[in-house]
């Protein structure tokens, strides 16, 4: 998967491109082959989880965030529920057979979801849009609104799911008192060596009269979390990715790395982050563990200890 999606960098014509080009990125697909194809690889391990949630009595009235893995979150928002990027099949992959597996469960089991209002996808690639799951919720629900990037709703449609609204950067919708905003942020997108930039990418921003919440998908460091804040203000809490980031020379126009994590955390003056997108999937070369030691080490570093929230997968995390 990560080869083919690699491949179409220099095969297809992009439709979509981000606001800033800052990294100068200079690596080739020789140097793609030279790394994907090396022998090490970082060891297989689990992380820590939690069953707090599958196996409460009940749940909280007030706003709750649950982590379910990668960049899957179940948002609870006063009267809103939320799947940011739901994965819950075993691999990120267009096949069942191979592709990266997952370390661990999904932190929460699908049947255990509540009633969902809002599917948000932040962009295509597998690790993010899964259309298995995707299906099953659909199925599960069918009043669950998806809300997709632009050019990405004829692909889930064609799947099965109608119920579905695509969005371009900075158009807002307005759901059961929540405003929704599509954000730019960072990166790329395809599901095949011929579709690169067809679709859109981005990130989700929440907001009632009492909170703002921003779920940043897959970024690489730009200047876009300053024009966030800017245009709409500071969120209580960011969802921020902290992994999947080497070989640097080869990530850093896709992923943060903790360092850049924190920083988009200072731009946009977040008063918590919650960290993601590490731990669930072997993407990178980085051990499974590093990313929050690396991030709490710079925090310490900092004196910024309590920006960031590194939850369990199936912990019940307070959004108050």
């Amino acid at each position: 998967m990560i080869l083919f999606l690699f491949i179409n960098n220099t095969i297809s014509e992009e439709l979509f491109k981000n606001n800033h080009n800052v990294h100068n990125d200079d690596t080739t697909f020789k140097d793609f082959l030279a790394w994907r194809f090396k022998g090490d690889r970082p060891d297989r391990v689990s992380i820590e989880i939690s069953d707090e949630f599958n196996n409460a009595k009940s749940l909280p009235e007030n706003s709750y965030a649950v982590w379910i893995g990668h960049a899957s979150f179940l948002i609870h928002n006063k009267n809103i529920n939320i799947l940011t990027d739901p994965i819950f099949s075993k691999r990120a992959s267009p096949f069942s057979f191979m592709g990266p597996k997952r370390l661990i469960p999904p932190g929460i089991n699908i049947d255990k979801l509540p009633p969902i209002d809002v599917v948000t996808i932040s962009h295509a690639h597998y690790d993010h849009l899964d259309l298995p799951s995707l299906k099953k919720l659909y199925k599960k629900n069918k009043d669950t609104l998806f809300l997709v990037p632009m050019n990405l709703g004829k692909l889930l449609k064609s799947s099965g799911v109608k119920n579905v609204v695509e969005m371009n950067w900075w158009d807002t919708i307005t759901i059961k008192e929540s405003l929704i905003t599509f954000v730019p942020v960072h990166h790329w997108s395809s599901r095949t060596p011929f579709d690169k930039n067809e679709t859109l990418w981005g990130g989700w921003w929440f907001e009632t009269n009492s909170s703002k919440l921003l779920h940043l998908g897959d970024t690489g460091y730009t200047y876009d979390f300053v024009t966030i804040h800017k245009e709409l203000g500071s969120p209580d809490f960011a969802f921020i990715p902290i992994g999947a980031y080497e070989p640097r020379s080869l990530m850093k126009d896709s992923h943060l790395n903790p360092e850049e994590s924190i920083q988009a955390a200072i731009d946009l003056k977040t008063n918590k982050a919650i960290g993601m997108h590490w731990g669930t999937f072997m993407l990178t070369d980085e051990p499974v563990l590093d990313p929050p030691i690396r991030l709490n080490k710079e925090l310490e570093r900092l004196n910024l200890e309590n920006l960031f929230l590194i939850p369990k997968p199936g912990e019940i995390i307070s959004l108050e």
